[in-house]
């Protein structure tokens, strides 16, 4: 049997999905590990990465029943979903791609702004830095910051001496995100893909069923 018949896009949709698990349960085990480990206290972080390790594993399981069970309903939800987060997974791969330096920073203090004291503190005591960026509109914030500041900098030599947390990042930010975009723009065309080949398996009669019977 060719590759474009029934077999062929069962089982090329139940690799793909046994990917889709195996990513999901990678991500789920990183998220402890760090945790475990301490390297990440925020709850919110953890619970973020779990959140996304949860939802890529239950859209691969609904796949992988449909695909086995050439289960119409259950095809039909999963291309859906799917290309949903192909959508938004390829706008913010581009958006990754395609930030520069000015956006990078007004991104970096929106995100530092909605962070905990907490995972503020872990940050700096890895990074060895402390505050985001010294600006003048940001200046108040800087030094709220540095007061709190655990970094070992800062009990080793003078503050000032210290890089701020912002110069740290933004010197890999470009590189950064130019393999975030890369990895998740790889991801979405599999995405993609995965919705093809739903299209085309759930349109496909399965030679082994009743001629018969309803599609």
């Amino acid at each position: 049997m060719v590759c474009g018949g029934f077999t062929c896009s069962k089982n090329a949709l139940c690799s793909l999905n046994v990917v889709y698990m195996l990513v999901g349960l990678l991500l789920i085990g990183v998220a402890a590990w760090g945790k475990g480990f301490g390297l990440v206290s925020s709850i919110h972080i953890i619970g973020g990465v779990i959140a996304v390790g949860v939802f890529l594993l239950l859209i691969a399981i609904v796949g992988l029943i449909g695909a086995i069970h050439h289960h119409q309903v259950m095809l039909f939800f999963y291309m859906v979903i799917l290309f949903i987060v192909f959508l938004f997974q390829f706008g913010v791969s581009c958006s990754c791609l395609a930030m520069n330096r000015g956006q990078q920073e007004a991104l970096l203090n929106s995100t530092w702004g909605v962070l905990h004291n907490k995972t503020k503190g872990d940050l700096e005591t890895q990074l060895d830095c402390c505050g985001l960026l010294n600006t003048t509109s940001s200046r108040m914030q800087f030094e709220l910051d540095v007061m709190s500041c655990p970094a070992p900098c800062k009990a080793m030599r003078p503050t000032a001496a210290c890089y701020t947390c912002g110069e740290k990042m933004l010197d890999h930010a470009t590189d950064t995100l130019k393999i975030l975009g890369g990895v998740g723009l790889f991801f979405s065309f599999t995405e993609i893909l995965g919705v093809w080949l739903a299209v085309r398996y759930r349109n496909q009669k399965d030679p082994r069923a009743n001629p018969s019977a309803f599609l």
